[in-house]
Protein backbone atom coordinates (compact mmCIF):
# COMPACT_ATOMS: atom_id res chain seq x y z
CA UNK A 1 0.00 0.00 0.00
CA UNK A 2 0.87 3.73 -0.65
CA UNK A 3 1.08 6.08 2.03
CA UNK A 4 0.80 9.52 1.57
CA UNK A 5 2.28 10.74 4.92
CA UNK A 6 5.10 8.12 6.36
CA UNK A 7 4.78 8.87 10.33
CA UNK A 8 7.76 6.72 11.08
CA UNK A 9 11.19 6.82 11.69
CA UNK A 10 12.55 6.17 8.24
CA UNK A 11 11.87 6.30 5.15
CA UNK A 12 10.81 9.99 5.16
CA UNK A 13 8.29 11.54 2.67
CA UNK A 14 10.33 12.59 -0.23
CA UNK A 15 9.40 15.65 -2.29
CA UNK A 16 8.15 14.88 -5.93
CA UNK A 17 10.54 17.58 -7.13
CA UNK A 18 13.05 15.41 -5.76
CA UNK A 19 11.97 11.83 -6.71
CA UNK A 20 11.90 13.66 -10.25
CA UNK A 21 15.58 14.16 -10.22
CA UNK A 22 16.19 10.23 -10.03
CA UNK A 23 15.91 10.23 -13.22
CA UNK A 24 18.49 12.56 -14.80
CA UNK A 25 20.05 10.95 -17.35
CA UNK A 26 23.29 9.27 -16.06
CA UNK A 27 26.39 10.94 -16.71
CA UNK A 28 29.82 9.32 -16.93
CA UNK A 29 31.49 8.86 -13.26
CA UNK A 30 35.11 9.71 -14.17
CA UNK A 31 33.74 13.04 -15.83
CA UNK A 32 33.91 16.93 -15.36
CA UNK A 33 30.47 16.73 -14.41
CA UNK A 34 31.01 14.28 -11.77
CA UNK A 35 33.47 15.73 -9.72
CA UNK A 36 31.42 19.04 -10.68
CA UNK A 37 28.34 17.15 -9.00
CA UNK A 38 30.52 15.50 -6.01
CA UNK A 39 32.28 18.96 -4.90
CA UNK A 40 28.58 20.78 -5.21
CA UNK A 41 27.14 18.38 -2.62
CA UNK A 42 30.13 18.49 -0.48
CA UNK A 43 30.02 22.31 -0.25
CA UNK A 44 26.45 21.92 0.41
CA UNK A 45 26.84 19.38 3.22
CA UNK A 46 29.53 21.34 4.75
CA UNK A 47 26.99 24.29 5.63
CA UNK A 48 24.42 21.98 6.74
CA UNK A 49 27.13 20.50 9.12
CA UNK A 50 28.50 23.76 9.93
CA UNK A 51 32.30 22.58 9.42
CA UNK A 52 35.38 23.15 6.88
CA UNK A 53 35.75 18.62 6.99
CA UNK A 54 36.50 16.46 4.11
CA UNK A 55 33.14 15.15 3.01
CA UNK A 56 32.87 11.42 1.96
CA UNK A 57 30.00 9.68 0.01
CA UNK A 58 28.96 6.37 0.40
CA UNK A 59 26.06 4.50 -1.79
CA UNK A 60 25.19 2.70 0.89
CA UNK A 61 22.99 3.18 3.96
CA UNK A 62 24.24 4.62 7.00
CA UNK A 63 25.16 1.26 8.30
CA UNK A 64 28.13 1.17 5.83
CA UNK A 65 29.80 3.56 6.68
CA UNK A 66 29.52 3.15 10.31
CA UNK A 67 31.41 -0.15 9.74
CA UNK A 68 33.83 1.78 8.01
CA UNK A 69 34.26 4.37 10.45
CA UNK A 70 34.85 2.10 13.57
CA UNK A 71 37.23 -0.38 11.52
CA UNK A 72 39.28 2.19 10.07
CA UNK A 73 39.69 4.45 13.29
CA UNK A 74 40.59 2.13 15.82
CA UNK A 75 44.17 1.57 16.33
CA UNK A 76 43.74 -0.19 19.98
CA UNK A 77 40.58 -0.25 21.53
CA UNK A 78 36.90 1.53 20.99
CA UNK A 79 34.37 2.11 23.77
CA UNK A 80 30.65 2.34 22.29
CA UNK A 81 28.05 4.37 24.02
CA UNK A 82 24.72 2.54 22.91
CA UNK A 83 21.07 4.05 24.24
CA UNK A 84 19.20 1.32 22.27
CA UNK A 85 19.45 -0.84 19.59
CA UNK A 86 21.25 1.43 16.92
CA UNK A 87 23.93 2.84 19.66
CA UNK A 88 24.17 -1.22 19.81
CA UNK A 89 25.43 -1.25 16.39
CA UNK A 90 28.41 -0.21 16.53
CA UNK A 91 29.80 -2.50 18.81
CA UNK A 92 28.06 -5.38 16.79
CA UNK A 93 30.18 -3.80 13.97
CA UNK A 94 33.22 -3.62 15.41
CA UNK A 95 33.00 -7.25 16.90
CA UNK A 96 31.98 -8.46 13.15
CA UNK A 97 35.37 -7.03 11.70
CA UNK A 98 37.99 -8.38 14.47
CA UNK A 99 37.62 -4.54 16.23
CA UNK A 100 37.97 -4.64 19.82
CA UNK A 101 35.64 -2.89 21.47
CA UNK A 102 33.97 -2.35 24.91
CA UNK A 103 30.00 -1.73 25.16
CA UNK A 104 28.27 0.82 28.15
CA UNK A 105 24.35 0.17 27.52
CA UNK A 106 21.94 2.38 29.26
CA UNK A 107 19.26 1.28 30.78
CA UNK A 108 16.11 1.31 27.85
CA UNK A 109 14.85 5.15 27.93
CA UNK A 110 18.07 6.71 29.29
CA UNK A 111 20.62 8.92 27.95
CA UNK A 112 24.08 8.31 28.03
CA UNK A 113 25.68 11.28 29.96
CA UNK A 114 29.31 13.02 30.02
CA UNK A 115 29.96 11.91 33.18
CA UNK A 116 29.55 8.09 31.67
CA UNK A 117 31.74 9.27 28.93
CA UNK A 118 34.84 10.51 31.13
CA UNK A 119 34.59 7.62 33.49
CA UNK A 120 35.53 5.36 30.12
CA UNK A 121 37.90 8.15 28.98
CA UNK A 122 39.69 8.58 32.07
CA UNK A 123 40.83 5.03 32.11
CA UNK A 124 43.24 5.46 28.77
CA UNK A 125 42.30 2.26 27.23
CA UNK A 126 40.54 3.73 24.35
CA UNK A 127 41.72 5.35 20.98
CA UNK A 128 37.69 5.99 19.56
CA UNK A 129 34.71 7.02 20.95
CA UNK A 130 31.48 5.59 18.97
CA UNK A 131 27.92 7.47 19.73
CA UNK A 132 24.20 7.42 18.10
CA UNK A 133 23.14 11.19 18.43
CA UNK A 134 19.47 10.55 18.14
CA UNK A 135 18.31 7.26 18.82
CA UNK A 136 15.05 6.04 16.80
CA UNK A 137 14.56 2.61 19.09
CA UNK A 138 13.93 4.44 22.22
CA UNK A 139 13.56 8.67 20.88
CA UNK A 140 16.27 9.05 22.88
CA UNK A 141 18.78 12.24 21.68
CA UNK A 142 21.97 12.01 23.53
CA UNK A 143 23.51 15.00 25.08
CA UNK A 144 26.42 15.42 22.54
CA UNK A 145 26.66 19.56 23.45
CA UNK A 146 27.77 18.35 26.64
CA UNK A 147 29.33 15.12 25.65
CA UNK A 148 31.95 17.05 23.52
CA UNK A 149 32.76 19.23 26.19
CA UNK A 150 34.29 16.11 27.81
CA UNK A 151 35.82 14.26 24.66
CA UNK A 152 37.83 17.71 24.32
CA UNK A 153 40.18 16.74 27.40
CA UNK A 154 41.31 13.35 25.08
CA UNK A 155 42.92 15.12 22.01
CA UNK A 156 44.07 11.75 21.15
CA UNK A 157 40.27 10.11 20.95
CA UNK A 158 39.01 10.05 17.65
CA UNK A 159 35.10 10.78 17.91
CA UNK A 160 32.55 8.84 15.92
CA UNK A 161 29.07 10.31 15.86
CA UNK A 162 25.95 8.64 14.14
CA UNK A 163 24.07 11.47 12.94
CA UNK A 164 21.37 9.34 10.79
CA UNK A 165 18.07 10.60 12.24
CA UNK A 166 19.57 14.14 13.10
CA UNK A 167 21.43 16.08 10.36
CA UNK A 168 18.68 17.70 8.34
CA UNK A 169 16.41 18.33 11.38
CA UNK A 170 18.84 18.95 14.40
CA UNK A 171 21.37 21.85 14.37
CA UNK A 172 25.00 19.89 14.47
CA UNK A 173 27.78 22.00 14.83
CA UNK A 174 30.59 19.61 13.59
CA UNK A 175 33.65 21.75 13.89
CA UNK A 176 32.48 23.41 17.21
CA UNK A 177 31.79 20.17 18.82
CA UNK A 178 35.18 18.31 17.80
CA UNK A 179 33.42 15.82 16.13
CA UNK A 180 35.75 13.50 13.79
CA UNK A 181 33.13 11.35 11.58
CA UNK A 182 29.70 12.87 11.77
CA UNK A 183 28.04 10.23 9.80
CA UNK A 184 24.03 10.60 7.98
CA UNK A 185 22.47 9.00 5.64
CA UNK A 186 19.93 10.05 3.17
CA UNK A 187 16.42 8.48 3.87
CA UNK A 188 15.51 10.75 7.55
CA UNK A 189 15.48 14.32 8.01
CA UNK A 190 17.54 14.47 4.63
CA UNK A 191 14.31 13.67 3.26
CA UNK A 192 15.39 11.77 0.33
CA UNK A 193 15.32 7.94 -1.15
CA UNK A 194 17.09 5.80 0.92
CA UNK A 195 20.16 3.74 0.11
CA UNK A 196 22.80 6.53 0.25
CA UNK A 197 25.07 7.75 3.08
CA UNK A 198 27.58 10.54 3.75
CA UNK A 199 30.58 11.72 6.68
CA UNK A 200 32.62 14.49 7.65
CA UNK A 201 35.61 13.70 8.35
CA UNK A 202 38.17 16.25 10.42
CA UNK A 203 41.83 16.47 9.82
CA UNK A 204 42.35 14.14 12.92
CA UNK A 205 40.41 11.37 11.92
CA UNK A 206 42.06 11.32 8.36
CA UNK A 207 45.42 11.25 10.13
CA UNK A 208 44.22 8.24 12.10
CA UNK A 209 42.66 6.36 9.09
CA UNK A 210 46.38 7.12 7.08
CA UNK A 211 48.38 5.77 10.51
CA UNK A 212 46.42 2.70 10.01
CA UNK A 213 46.14 2.32 6.57
CA UNK A 214 43.67 0.60 4.16
CA UNK A 215 41.29 -1.72 6.49
CA UNK A 216 39.10 -3.01 2.86
CA UNK A 217 37.85 -1.03 0.01
CA UNK A 218 34.41 -0.31 -0.61
CA UNK A 219 33.74 1.37 2.94
CA UNK A 220 37.68 2.16 3.67
CA UNK A 221 37.93 5.65 4.88
CA UNK A 222 41.31 5.88 3.60
CA UNK A 223 40.46 4.90 -0.08
CA UNK A 224 37.31 7.48 -0.04
CA UNK A 225 39.09 10.50 0.99
CA UNK A 226 42.06 9.75 -1.40
CA UNK A 227 40.08 9.68 -4.50
CA UNK A 228 38.71 12.75 -3.43
CA UNK A 229 42.04 13.78 -3.81
CA UNK A 230 43.74 12.10 -6.92
CA UNK A 231 40.17 11.82 -8.73
CA UNK A 232 39.39 15.77 -7.51
CA UNK A 233 35.99 14.96 -5.85
CA UNK A 234 35.12 11.63 -7.17
CA UNK A 235 33.92 8.70 -5.76
CA UNK A 236 36.13 5.36 -5.57
CA UNK A 237 33.38 2.81 -6.88
CA UNK A 238 30.63 3.71 -9.34
CA UNK A 239 28.24 5.66 -7.35
CA UNK A 240 24.39 6.09 -7.36
CA UNK A 241 24.27 9.38 -9.75
CA UNK A 242 20.54 9.65 -8.99
CA UNK A 243 20.68 9.56 -5.23
CA UNK A 244 23.60 12.54 -6.35
CA UNK A 245 21.55 14.39 -8.43
CA UNK A 246 18.40 14.67 -5.90
CA UNK A 247 20.81 15.31 -3.28
CA UNK A 248 22.38 17.83 -4.65
CA UNK A 249 18.61 18.78 -5.73
CA UNK A 250 17.11 19.01 -1.94
CA UNK A 251 20.44 20.45 -0.48
CA UNK A 252 19.22 23.65 -2.32
CA UNK A 253 15.95 23.38 -1.09
CA UNK A 254 17.00 22.85 2.64
CA UNK A 255 19.06 25.74 2.22
CA UNK A 256 16.11 27.59 0.67
CA UNK A 257 14.43 27.25 3.65
CA UNK A 258 17.00 28.24 5.87
CA UNK A 259 18.62 26.09 8.29
CA UNK A 260 17.64 28.02 11.49
CA UNK A 261 14.00 28.15 10.15
CA UNK A 262 14.42 24.34 9.47
CA UNK A 263 15.52 22.88 12.68
CA UNK A 264 12.80 25.59 14.02
CA UNK A 265 10.37 24.14 12.54
CA UNK A 266 11.37 20.40 13.65
CA UNK A 267 11.62 22.10 17.35
CA UNK A 268 7.92 22.98 16.85
CA UNK A 269 6.71 18.99 15.53
CA UNK A 270 9.04 17.64 18.32
CA UNK A 271 7.32 19.68 21.12
CA UNK A 272 3.96 19.44 20.08
CA UNK A 273 4.26 15.56 19.54
CA UNK A 274 5.77 15.23 23.23
CA UNK A 275 3.23 17.57 24.55
CA UNK A 276 0.44 15.28 23.13
CA UNK A 277 1.94 11.82 24.32
CA UNK A 278 2.81 12.97 27.69
CA UNK A 279 -1.31 14.18 27.39
CA UNK A 280 -2.61 10.96 26.05
CA UNK A 281 0.04 8.29 26.91
CA UNK A 282 3.51 8.99 27.82
CA UNK A 283 6.91 9.75 26.59
CA UNK A 284 9.01 6.36 26.99
CA UNK A 285 12.84 7.98 27.48
CA UNK A 286 13.80 10.60 30.34
CA UNK A 287 12.12 13.72 30.43
CA UNK A 288 14.52 16.36 28.41
CA UNK A 289 16.56 13.97 26.22
CA UNK A 290 13.27 13.16 23.99
CA UNK A 291 14.56 13.50 20.52
CA UNK A 292 13.59 16.12 18.05
CA UNK A 293 12.93 14.24 14.89
CA UNK A 294 11.23 10.90 16.61
CA UNK A 295 9.11 10.65 19.42
CA UNK A 296 8.61 7.01 20.91
CA UNK A 297 5.05 6.61 23.02
CA UNK A 298 4.93 4.08 26.12
CA UNK A 299 1.91 2.86 25.34
CA UNK A 300 -0.13 2.88 28.30
CA UNK A 301 -3.30 2.59 27.27
CA UNK A 302 -2.67 -0.82 25.28
CA UNK A 303 -3.83 0.28 22.35
CA UNK A 304 -3.27 -2.03 19.51
CA UNK A 305 -0.95 -0.53 17.43
CA UNK A 306 -1.86 -3.12 14.14
CA UNK A 307 -5.17 -1.85 14.52
CA UNK A 308 -4.65 1.86 14.84
CA UNK A 309 -2.27 1.51 11.78
CA UNK A 310 -5.30 -0.08 10.00
CA UNK A 311 -7.05 2.62 10.69
CA UNK A 312 -4.81 5.13 9.95
CA UNK A 313 -4.09 3.18 6.63
CA UNK A 314 -7.41 4.26 5.47
CA UNK A 315 -6.53 7.86 5.77
CA UNK A 316 -2.98 7.17 4.12
CA UNK A 317 -1.07 7.61 6.78
CA UNK A 318 1.47 5.00 8.71
CA UNK A 319 3.36 5.05 11.84
CA UNK A 320 5.81 2.91 13.72
CA UNK A 321 5.67 -0.14 16.24
CA UNK A 322 8.40 -0.55 19.17
CA UNK A 323 11.55 -1.33 17.82
CA UNK A 324 12.33 -5.01 19.09
CA UNK A 325 11.98 -6.02 22.73
CA UNK A 326 9.90 -3.04 23.00
CA UNK A 327 7.60 -3.84 19.94
CA UNK A 328 4.05 -3.26 21.42
CA UNK A 329 5.22 -1.68 24.63
CA UNK A 330 5.97 0.96 22.92
CA UNK A 331 4.91 2.65 19.19
CA UNK A 332 7.44 5.60 17.44
CA UNK A 333 6.08 8.64 15.36
CA UNK A 334 8.60 10.41 13.02
CA UNK A 335 8.11 14.00 12.81
CA UNK A 336 11.33 14.81 10.63
CA UNK A 337 12.05 16.02 6.66
CA UNK A 338 8.96 17.26 4.44
CA UNK A 339 6.76 16.90 7.49
CA UNK A 340 4.96 20.21 9.29
CA UNK A 341 3.05 20.74 12.81
CA UNK A 342 -0.09 20.59 10.51
CA UNK A 343 1.05 17.04 9.24
CA UNK A 344 1.57 16.25 13.03
CA UNK A 345 -2.03 17.66 14.24
CA UNK A 346 -3.82 15.71 11.27
CA UNK A 347 -2.24 12.47 12.62
CA UNK A 348 -2.81 12.73 16.30
CA UNK A 349 -6.32 13.90 15.43
CA UNK A 350 -7.02 10.90 13.62
CA UNK A 351 -5.16 8.49 16.63
CA UNK A 352 -7.76 10.70 18.99
CA UNK A 353 -10.28 9.69 17.29
CA UNK A 354 -8.83 5.74 16.98
CA UNK A 355 -8.86 5.97 20.79
CA UNK A 356 -12.70 7.85 21.39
Amino acid sequence: MEFKKLFIPGPTQVHPEVLAKMSTPPIGHRTPNATLLQRNITTKLQQLMFTGNKMVLSTSSGTGLMEGAIRCATVNKAIVFSAGAFGKRWWELAKLNGIDADLHEEEAGQPTLPETVKKYLDSGKYDTVAITHSETSTGIMNPIEAIAGVIAHYPDVVWLVDAVSSLGGIKIEVDRLGIDVCISSSQKALALPPGFSMASVSVKAEDRFQKIGSRGFYLDFGTLLRYIDKMDHQYSCTPSLPHMFAMDFQLDRILEEGLEKRFIRHIEMAEYMIHWANSNYAVFCRPGFESLTVTCVKNTRNTNIKALNDFLAKKNMVLSNGYGVLKDQTFRIGHMGELTIEDMVILTDAIDEFNS
